[in-house]
C-alpha cells in the first residue's frame, strides 16, 4: 500500500497518511517554464495498491496534475489505482441546465475513468448524482463525523439552537444535522439569478431568540452565507455559526465573510487555505482520520458505509 500526493493540499495528505501510521510516498511533480507538467514516481510502485491524493480546487492544474498521476501509476504497472478527491472541483455543473452547456463533472469523472484509475473517493459532492456518472467504484464520504463533534463542542442548548439551510439544495444536510444534533430546522428560499449571485425570498421557520447555524457544503464566494447571516440577525436571532464541510473562499468571500454578523466560521481542511484566507474567528477541523479510515478499509476489503452507521 502506497499513498502519493499531488501539490494542491500535501498537508492533508500526510495527515491522512500520519493517521494510518504511513509516510507519502517519494513523487516529483514539475512546471516547465510555458505551464506544462512534468510528473515520476521515484519509487517503485509495481504490484502496489496505490492512492492517489488531490483535491482539484482551481486552478485547474490541480486536475491536470492528477490526471498525469493516474496516468503515471497506471503505465507503472500499478496493481490497484485510488483517485482521493477531497474536494471534488467542478461539482456544481452536473447536468445540462443551459442550452449547449457541458456537464463537466462527468467529464472530470470520465477521464480519471478512462485514465486507468480503479476507484474514486470524495467527500461531501455537492451533488450525489456525479457518482453515477462513474462506471468505477464511487465512495462519497461525509465530513459529519467531525463536524458534529466541533459543534457539540460549542456549547449550545439544543433547545435554543436552528439550523438553517441557506438554500434548499442544503436543506437535505441541514435536515440531517439538525435531526443528528436534536435542534430546530429553518430554511431560506432561494432565487440564483445568475451565477455567484442569489436573491433570498422567503424564510421557513422560527430564528427569533435562537443560535443559527448555518450549515452547507462549501462557502464559494461567500455570498449565500453571508446573506443567511444578515437575514438571520434581521429576524432576531442571537448569534450565528456558519459550518461549511469546503472552504473555497474565492473572490470577495473574505471581505463579505469579515462584514457579515458571523460569530464564528467551522470549516475542513479539503482545501488548503492560505494565510490570508483565515480569518480570526474562522476554526478548520481536519478530515484526515475519516479518509484513513477509509482508506484502510478499501486496502483490506472492508466495508466503508459501515463508518457512517451511527
Amino acid at each position: 500500500m502506497k499513498l502519493f500526493s499531488g501539490r494542491s493540499n500535501q498537508v492533508l495528505a500526510e495527515k491522512i497518511a500520519s493517521s494510518m501510521g504511513h509516510k507519502l510516498g517519494d513523487v516529483s511533480i514539475r512546471t516547465f517554464s510555458d505551464g506544462e507538467l512534468w510528473v515520476r514516481y521515484e519509487e517503485n510502485i509495481r504490484g502496489n495498491d496505490v492512492f492517489i491524493i488531490q483535491s482539484t480546487n482551481g486552478p485547474s492544474e490541480n486536475l491536470m496534475e492528477l490526471f498525469l498521476m493516474i496516468d503515471a501509476a497506471v503505465r507503472a504497472s500499478a496493481k490497484r489505482v485510488t483517485v482521493v478527491i477531497p474536494y471534488f472541483g467542478y461539482g456544481r455543473q452536473d447536468r445540462k441546465d443551459q442550452p449547449r452547456v457541458p456537464i463537466s463533472s462527468r467529464v472530470v469523472v470520465d477521464i480519471i475513468s478512462t485514465l486507468g484509475a480503479d476507484r474514486i473517493i470524495s467527500m461531501d459532492l455537492h451533488s450525489t448524482q456525479i457518482q453515477g456518472f462513474a462506471k468505477i467504484p464511487f465512495d462519497h464520504l461525509y465530513s459529519r463525523m467531525v463536524l458534529l463533534d466541533a459543534i457539540t463542542n460549542q456549547g449550545f442548548n439544543k433547545e435554543e439552537c436552528v439550523v438553517l439551510a441557506p438554500d434548499v439544495g442544503s436543506a437535505a444536510m441541514g435536515q440531517t444535522y439538525a435531526k443528528r444534533l436534536e435542534m430546530h430546522f429553518a430554511l431560506i428560499d432561494k432565487r440564483r439569478y445568475k451565477p455567484n449571485q442569489a436573491k433570498i425570498s422567503h424564510l421557513i421557520g422560527e430564528l427569533k431568540g435562537m443560535d443559527v447555524l448555518i450549515i452547507d457544503d462549501m462557502i464559494d464566494t461567500g455570498g449565500t452565507t453571508a446573506n443567511a447571516a444578515e437575514v438571520a440577525m434581521k429576524e432576531g436571532a442571537k448569534s450565528v455559526t456558519a459550518v461549511a464541510t469546503h472552504g473555497v473562499l474565492s473572490g470577495p468571500a473574505i471581505e463579505r465573510l469579515s462584514d457579515a454578523p458571523i460569530r464564528k466560521i467551522i470549516v475542513t481542511d479539503t482545501i488548503l487555505l492560505p494565510k490570508e484566507k483565515i480569518l480570526p474567528n474562522m476554526e478548520i477541523v481536519t478530515v484526515s482520520k475519516v479518509f484513513g479510515e477509509a482508506l484502510g478499509r478499501i486496502h483490506y476489503g472492508e466495508s466503508v458505509s459501515a463508518l457512517f452507521e451511527f
